[in-house]
């Protein structure tokens, strides 16, 4: 199964700016729709985007759209978030979770729900505070 590593984070003043980044090693990675989650303490990971491996649809939360980009770099086996006007509520773990069948990239990608068969990375925190 593909691996992923996630890298970027860090602390940011509100209104500020990240890049993180998810790079995946192994084969098919093409094949992976490849979604960000965050957690913080205490709550439920939940999902903050999405984007799929076929067109390259994307999907954001409520919360994030507008801010939030997600974008994929097939090339470098690399799927990258980037973080605009950074809010302190956006600190969290985030994390990238990689999926492949059809089912599972629906729960994901759409819904932006956390399901069994994602495959996910360590994660990376990002905390945002003056």
């Amino acid at each position: 199964q593909v691996q992923l590593v996630e890298s970027g984070g860090g602390l940011v003043q509100p209104g500020g700016s990240l890049r993180l980044s998810c790079a995946a090693s192994g084969f098919g990675f093409d094949y992976y729709a490849i979604g960000w989650f965050r957690q913080t303490p205490g709550k439920e990971r939940e999902g903050v985007s999405c984007i799929d491996n076929n067109n390259g649809e994307t999907n954001y939360a409520d919360s994030v759209a507008g801010r939030f980009t997600i974008s994929r770099d097939n090339a470098k086996n690399t799927v990258y978030l980037q973080i605009d006007s950074l809010k302190p509520e956006d600190t969290a773990d985030y994390y990238c979770g990689a999926v492949h069948n059809a089912r599972s990239r629906q729960d994901m990608c759409v819904g932006l729900r956390v399901v069994d068969t994602i495959v996910w990375g360590k994660g990376t925190p990002v905390t945002v505070s003056s």
